[in-house]
């Protein structure tokens, strides 16, 4: 019974340990997500800058599998060659050391601090960076507090006969501790939290040293297995970076592994603690192996392009790709390819539009899942078409078609802010109103769903404008801009008079009803952008607003 219960204990630290791993990361990814994306995407030039920048993203997040992922999408869109993707992987395993480091130092004072803050930031914060920071700030004091509870049942674990047993079982046999470890951190997706775990353990005199590194070893193949796994159905660019990334580490881990009766020794020499024994042969591991294969990232690129050579598809089942390079011998051929596109993209964001509505009178977070997905197709497909004009703009074209192609740039962009909009504020918002509990009044929601129809209507209304370019149309488009203007003043007012009147479900809803209505304004202003050039170019729009029509 005594060992149930310390077995139990032992169960609630680490899933703490895991579950605040998570908080830390779902907060900085949250927070900071697109800034660490543009440090990679900005730091790509050479190895060594790649190498850097995949350390303090990793630093940054707290989780190799994280950083991994950022990588992953890079490389699927292009943006990252292989060998440049092989440099920043390298410095994320680099990186997530420094958190392992931290973390093997008594840090018990700042756990009601990060704590006490953290949870004062996220209930106070007007922002959501702010919230997701105090998110982030609450993971890290969980995280030391979780560390402190694993140590409070070492005392009883080395008094428990069956766990006694399982420890000097390990002790003997390092290739099991290696693929306990492997398997530990590839189950929780998470190599960081069961370093921690080891050293927790280790540092209470629990497991021995020599066990602890053969399961440190153990831990950063899992951690290359864990990305491994998500990506079975990724482009084959992707699955080269990841299987290099574990073949580094399993490499290394091989060779080091006979070795560590002789390393042991060493480490005991410059720290006697165990606990720091551990947590800086982890460190002197991640930069062996960068010091080993970075200089080779290339030549190791190569190797894996022949070894992991992409599958060839039947020929009935190759898709026809719409966006061509080779159409831009004839650029009008590649701009009507590139509106093809952007008529789809608008597709995709008008469904969004559309859907966003409902996802406020549900009690559940499918459809918004459902919305986020097409926000990832709508990203994607973004990208796909500003990069194809953008290469297309390259070529030799009049100036006429420099026109379109900037145009079409300019609609797209405005068209993924839409989706952003809808993804990233709107979506939020009905998932802060189910979480709270909240109903708006009668009165404000009708208001909401009556100017959301208005925002529906100029969507189709743009996505005719920029099908047919007629002038008139895109006169009506900007002109009804002004009525969503007028009507945005007269919800905000009637909402007002509710306040005043004391209607319960308005004053909760206050802030939540002014944001849905100028997150819909926010919306049409990005699509009334495509009429813009079709007036200025016919000379009908001023600086500031449309001329007025001679009469008569």
């Amino acid at each position: 019974m005594a060992d149930q219960h310390v077995f139990l204990n032992l169960l609630a630290g680490i899933a703490l340990l895991l579950w605040s791993t998570r908080l830390v990361k779902t907060g900085i990814m949250r927070a900071f997500g697109e800034k660490l994306r543009g440090v990679i995407a900005r730091a790509t030039s050479n190895r060594f800058s790649a190498c850097l920048a995949g350390a303090g993203v990793a630093a940054v997040l707290q989780s190799s599998t994280g950083s991994t992922l950022l990588v992953m999408s890079f490389v699927e869109r292009g943006f990252l060659t292989l060998a440049m993707a092989l440099a920043v992987l390298l410095g994320s395993n680099v990186g997530t050391t420094l958190v392992v480091q931290a973390m093997s130092f008594d840090l018990s004072a700042l756990m009601p601090v990060l704590i006490a803050a953290g949870v004062a930031l996220f209930m106070i914060g007007r922002s959501s960076g702010a919230q997701n920071i105090g998110r982030a700030m609450i993971g890290l004091g969980l995280m030391i507090l979780s560390l402190h509870l694993v140590v409070g049942v070492a005392e009883p674990i080395r008094q428990s006969d069956i766990m006694t047993l399982i420890f000097e079982r390990l002790n003997g046999q390092p290739w099991a501790a290696l693929l306990i470890g492997a398997a530990l951190a590839w189950l929780v997706h998470s190599s960081i939290a069961i370093l921690l775990l080891v050293i927790s353990l280790a540092g209470a005199g629990v497991v021995g040293v020599p066990l602890a590194l053969a399961l440190t070893l153990g831990a950063n193949i899992g951690s290359g297995l864990a990305p491994l796994g998500l990506s079975l159905a990724a482009p084959v660019e992707v699955r080269r970076a990841l299987i290099g990334n574990l073949g580094t580490r399993v490499a290394g881990a091989l060779v080091l592994l006979p070795l560590l009766s002789v390393v042991q020794p060493w480490l005991a020499g410059l720290e006697s603690d165990s606990a720091r024994q551990i947590a800086n042969f982890h460190v002197g591991f991640n930069l062996l192996l960068l010091a080993v294969f970075l200089p080779f990232v290339t030549q190791t690129a190569r190797l894996l392009e022949r070894l992991v050579a992409a599958p060839e598809a039947p020929i009935s089942e190759r898709p026809s790709p719409v966006l061509d390079e080779a159409d831009f011998v004839s650029p009008s051929v590649a701009l009507v390819a590139a509106s093809r596109e952007v008529i789809r993209l608008a597709e995709l964001v008008e469904i969004m539009l559309r859907e966003s509505i409902i996802t406020f009178e549900e009690h559940d977070d499918s459809r918004r899942k459902q919305i986020s997905q097409l926000d990832h197709q709508v990203d994607q497909l973004q990208e796909n078409i500003k990069l194809y004009l953008t290469r297309l703009t390259r070529t030799p074209l009049d100036k006429s078609m420099s026109r379109k192609a900037f145009e079409l740039i300019l609609f797209t962009t405005n068209l993924e802010h839409v989706g952003d909009i809808l993804d990233k504020t709107l979506l939020e918002l009905a998932a802060k109103k189910q979480r709270l509990n909240l109903s708006f009044s009668n009165e404000g929601w009708a208001e909401i769903q009556a100017m959301h129809r208005e925002v529906v209507a100029q969507m189709r209304l743009a996505i005719t404008v920029f099908m047919t370019q007629d002038t008139e149309m895109a006169r009506r488009l900007v002109e009804a801009k002004d009525h969503i203007r007028n009507f945005e003043r007269s919800a905000a007012e009637s909402h007002l008079n509710r306040l005043r009147a004391g209607t319960l479900a308005s004053i909760e809803t206050s802030s939540l009803h002014m944001d849905v209505i100028r997150d819909l304004k926010r919306i049409v202003a990005h699509l009334t952008a495509v009429a813009y050039p079709i007036l200025e170019a016919e000379g009908v729009l001023s600086t500031s607003r449309l001329k007025m029509k001679k009469t008569g």
